[in-house]
């Protein structure tokens, strides 16, 4: 029986390897191909115009999902808090790479 557990982490390890192996050849030939898409997405609203967007985006819907919870609002309160920050970092990037 351990034998056959040793042959499957084996075969995972290989496969890992190969996934990596592609993963790094698609990010060596696409990369250079994918810079003028990159530039022209440069141009936004910039980090510093985001974060009040994203502050109040996030507290806006922390305020409904809050609202709408009822009575587990004190049980999901530290999940709450902990996704706060999450969701704040993602609005502000999105924020300032869309506009």
């Amino acid at each position: 029986m351990a034998g056959d557990n040793r042959g499957d982490l084996k075969l995972l390890a290989v496969a890992l390897l190969v996934v990596a192996l592609l993963l790094g050849a698609l990010i060596v030939f696409f990369l250079p191909a994918a810079a003028p898409a990159v530039a022209a997405l440069n141009e936004g609203m910039g980090l510093k115009a985001a974060v009040p967007w994203g502050f109040g985006l996030t507290v806006g819907l922390f305020v409904l999902l809050a609202t709408v919870a009822g009575d587990g609002l004190l049980g999901e309160l530290q999940f709450m808090l902990g996704s706060f920050f999450s969701f704040f970092l993602v609005l502000t990037l999105l924020i300032a790479w869309v506009f």
